[in-house]
């Protein structure tokens, strides 16, 4: 196959079940897909979760790693609880008391088995050119995990020169009004997936947004309902900081039950959720000086999950017989905020037909978009 083509294929099948939302079920099958551009830049996915299992890059010697955390096999992302590279919804992030009232209904949202959890149509792909792609959709039917009205949810991953991934992500309701937030859990560590904390913590993190939502409790992680300035306080990554020195800060001043980042900031100039108007803008900077690997993120939506992988203590076995450790990699979720759907003066969630959302990583410059029923996420990967 020539240089920079596509090379799109069928791995691995490991399951044949029937899916589907009890009218309609259908008949799946979940594999492993490869994405390729050139002989250094290339990713795999799985339609079990419409889930990133890997990201290939070169770093500033042309050597490759795997940047994104994982698991060799698909029976592991169906048995883990840490759910990487998945893709979060219909609602990601918390809803107090898994309650909300819509339309004057109440409603329950809640359980695991979310977007990342159950298994996507593989639609189109496209194996050869310049931006090889594969679509995956899913039909999330009316009462699943609770939430009201039927979605129809497609992802796109592509690939662009040099080094960019693409992910976009449509979910349209076309029934009744209801809550949706896509969300994007992949898990990076730009020194390799399995360099650890060690690698990480020396990597240097910029966040563009001068607020936050502070939680109540450290435990919970529901926000108040207030939005505060990060000025003066451990979340103040405005300018680029050595991530271990800010952490280090966060562990001292945090206050009772807090062991890392896990905290949603108002990016700059955020628009308001699932408005297809919002427009692209920088959010996150992340570079490690030892391999010249950087990742910039850009979104169209108001809100970020900043994620030190706390939930990791204890140690996840990976790829290649690798141990994640809490600190190990950091999530950069773009999104809207937090148990929106219980507070007012946060931008809405509510979708009546189309949701659209956009996010962006990068390399020298990872410009991921992401959008919702339209989340449009694109990574532009460079290596320095």
């Amino acid at each position: 196959m020539a240089r920079g083509a596509l090379r799109l294929a069928l791995c691995l099948a490991v399951a044949v079940c029937l899916c589907g939302g009890g009218r309609n079920a259908e008949r799946k099958v979940v594999g492993v897909y490869e994405l390729s551009r050139g002989r250094d830049f290339s990713i795999k996915v799985t339609n079990w979760g419409a889930t990133l299992m890997s990201v290939i890059l070169p770093d500033s010697k042309g050597n490759l790693d795997d940047v994104v955390l994982g698991y060799d096999t698909v029976a592991e992302y169906v048995n883990g609880t840490a759910y990487f590279g998945g893709l979060i919804g219909r609602v990601a992030n918390r809803i107090s008391g898994a309650r909300f009232t819509l339309d004057g209904k109440a409603s329950t949202g809640c359980g695991h088995r979310g977007f990342s959890k159950v298994i996507w149509t593989v639609k189109e792909h496209v194996a050869g050119g310049d931006s090889p792609y594969i679509t995956l959709y899913y039909h999330s039917f009316d009462g699943e995990q609770g939430f009201p009205g039927d979605l129809y949810v497609y992802v796109t991953y592509q690939l662009s020169p040099p080094h960019v991934l693409t992910v976009r992500m449509n979910a349209t309701a076309r029934d009744m009004a209801t809550p949706v937030n896509l969300a994007h859990h992949a898990y990076w560590n730009l020194g390799g997936h399995g360099s650890g904390p060690a690698v990480l913590l020396r990597e240097t993190v910029q966040l563009l947004a001068s607020r936050y939502t502070p939680v109540g409790d450290a435990a919970t992680l529901i926000p108040t309902g207030a939005l505060a300035p990060v000025a003066g306080t451990p979340y103040d990554l405005r300018a680029p900081a050595a991530l271990g020195a800010r952490l280090a800060e966060l562990l001292r001043r945090g206050g009772a039950g807090v062991v890392g980042y896990d905290t949603n900031y108002a990016v700059d100039g955020g628009g308001a959720a699932g408005s297809s108007s919002s427009l692209m803008r920088p959010v996150a900077r992340v570079r490690d000086g030892a391999t010249g690997r950087a990742m910039e993120l850009w979104a169209d939506q108001p809100g970020v999950q900043f994620y030190t992988a706390n939930g990791l203590a204890g140690g996840v076995r990976g790829k290649g017989g690798s141990v994640y450790e809490r600190y190990g990699a950091l999530c950069l979720e773009t999104q809207g905020f937090p148990d929106a759907v219980n507070h007012p003066g946060f931008p809405s969630q509510i979708v009546t037909n189309i949701y659209i959302a956009s996010s962006a990583h990068a390399t020298r410059r990872l410009s991921l978009s992401c959008a919702v029923t339209v989340v449009s996420s694109y990574i532009d990967l460079n290596n320095s």
